[in-house]
């Protein structure tokens, strides 16, 4: 992948999902959306751009509208959009892949969102272990997500096939 892609991928991973002044003037709508013109006319992108990160990017970050005049990231806001999730039935076990050194925090407070609206869980350990990589040595968490839905924990599954739930209380985790 080339290093514009790679490096203008990031900046519109932070301008669709962390841009606050933009959400609070109203450029990021309540879904999520924000017009592909502005970001071409403003930041330097192109249509051929914005199509290239789309359809390269591998953990299938964002989404246009029909017509292409609109983008959005499927998940991972810091900013309260609400990007029309659908409530699931989680499989029985669901993993969280972290660095070592957040390991003793969540044993004793449960996985929290930090900074974002949700905590991200993925379907398979390998999927987990590369998130986690990005931050440290990673561990791998195994999270009885069944158990926790029929506790009455809403799950939502996003169009790119990460798991979000609010909150994970230790009693629902277990080291791998």
């Amino acid at each position: 992948m080339s290093d514009i892609l790679v490096k203008k991928g990031k900046e519109l991973s932070y301008l669709l999902r962390h841009d606050k002044e933009a959400y609070d003037e109203k450029k990021i709508d309540k879904n999520g959306w924000r017009n592909v013109s502005e970001l071409i006319e403003e930041f330097g992108f192109t249509k051929r751009l914005i199509n290239d990160i789309v359809s390269t990017n591998d953990k299938k970050r964002y989404e246009l509208n029909e017509y292409g005049t609109k983008i959005r990231a499927r998940q991972g806001h810091s900013i309260p959009v609400n990007v029309e999730l659908k409530e699931w039935v989680p499989p029985t076990y669901l993993y969280h892949g972290t660095a070592s050194r957040f390991v003793g925090s969540i044993m004793k407070e449960g996985i929290k969102p930090q900074t974002r609206l949700y905590v991200h869980l993925s379907k398979d350990v390998e999927t987990a272990t590369k998130v986690g990589s990005r931050h440290g040595s990673p561990v791998i968490l195994k999270v009885h997500a069944k158990e926790m839905y029929e506790d009455g924990i809403k799950f939502y599954l996003s169009n790119n096939g990460v798991w979000l739930t609010e909150y994970v209380d230790t009693k629902y985790i277990e080291e791998v």
